[in-house]
């Protein structure tokens, strides 16, 4: 589930390492390091050693995020042309686009899992022939010669050329800051306000975490002191398997070649699902009860569908109501851009 804004971690970070010779060292933030506050029910930020979080770090990287200066032929920026879900030219990507709200606690990014970090996701989009079409070397060209972007970089990482490794830092920096939390279910679990949930949410949020019903928090998990919504696995949902019972999509078997992974995909975080239409990898599901449904009716089969995966189908109507009322009360607080999405497929 989840949905907005596509797109090897092995190729990406040769990029960034590349970008690191050309200097002898790897570029890293001058400034001091912020605090990024997480609200209830989430844990704390972490970030890579060679790129702590600094106020002109994260202010580059939102310059970036909605510059349509990226893309080729300067129409798509990460922000509005994957709320749009196409790239250059109207083309669309092959997946769905899952939200960047609170990807700072994603194990691995993307879909399938390829990128081990968001700043090995961050340029992926850029080079992409269906989203920015650009290359590397165009990009690097491209803002060293923008004056005002000269100087952005140097207040952020000192003097020196402006690389792709610098790109990505300051942008990943930036994707850290979009967290949401404090929603009406942390309210209720984290912070023992018994009236932020509706009696409706209450019962779906039992259903949710009992083994013997919904048994959903076996893998969107919910924890003693907060909850990421996902245990950041890959799983075989039987999403996009056609009429002849044949996977459309071989998800992380494209990066593992693992026959165990032949269709499975990221689990992803279930925080603010009632605000990111359309669901699953491939966008089939429309709405909230779509995919409860889904579920209830157990996936859909094939020979690598993962065994946490049965029908529910003794849960009644208002079962199934409650279930959607409990996923509509993790809506948190939106960071101050409001709803914002990136290329992370």
């Amino acid at each position: 589930m989840m949905s907005r804004f596509s797109v090897c971690v092995g190729a990406v970070m040769l990029v960034l390492s590349g970008s690191c010779n050309s200097t002898n060292k790897p570029a890293r933030p001058i400034g001091a390091a912020v605090e990024i506050k997480s609200p209830l029910g989430l844990p704390p930020v972490t970030f890579p050693a060679d790129n702590p979080p600094t106020a002109e770090t994260i202010a580059l990287g939102r310059l970036l995020f909605f510059d349509p200066i990226l893309s080729l032929d300067r129409t798509v920026s990460c922000a509005m042309g994957h709320d749009r879900q196409t790239g250059m030219g109207n083309k669309a990507g092959r997946r769905n686009a899952p939200t960047i709200l609170n990807a700072a606690f994603n194990q691995l990014q993307f879909w399938d899992g390829r990128a081990a970090s968001l700043e090995a996701q961050t340029l992926e989009p850029v080079t992409n022939p269906v989203e920015m079409a650009h290359s590397l070397e165009g990009l690097e060209r491209r803002l060293s010669d923008d004056m005002a972007y000269n100087a952005f970089f140097e207040r952020a990482f000192g003097p020196g050329k402006v690389t792709r490794e610098k790109i990505s830092k300051a942008i990943a920096a930036y994707e850290r800051t979009l967290i949401s939390g404090n929603s009406p279910f942390d309210r209720y679990l984290y912070g023992g306000d018994k009236t932020a949930l509706s009696a409706s949410a209450a019962r779906g949020l039992a259903i949710f975490r009992d083994p013997t019903q919904g048994n959903c928090a076996v893998c969107h998990s919910i924890g003693e002191n907060y909850a990421l919504f996902t245990d950041n696995k890959f799983h075989n949902l039987g999403v996009g398997v056609d009429s002849a019972g044949e996977l459309t999509d071989l998800g992380r078997f494209e990066v593992t070649r693992q026959d165990a992974d032949r269709g499975a995909f990221k689990t992803p975080t279930l925080r603010g699902v009632a605000l990111t239409a359309p669901y699953m990898h491939d966008g089939s599901l429309r709405t909230l009860k779509e995919v409860v449904d889904f579920y209830v009716g157990g996936g859909t089969f094939n020979a690598f569908r993962d065994k946490e995966i049965k029908s529910l189908d003794y849960l009644s109507v208002r079962d199934r109501t409650d279930l959607v009322a409990f996923l509509e009360s993790l809506t948190g607080e939106l960071p101050q851009e409001g709803r914002v999405t990136s290329p992370l497929r």
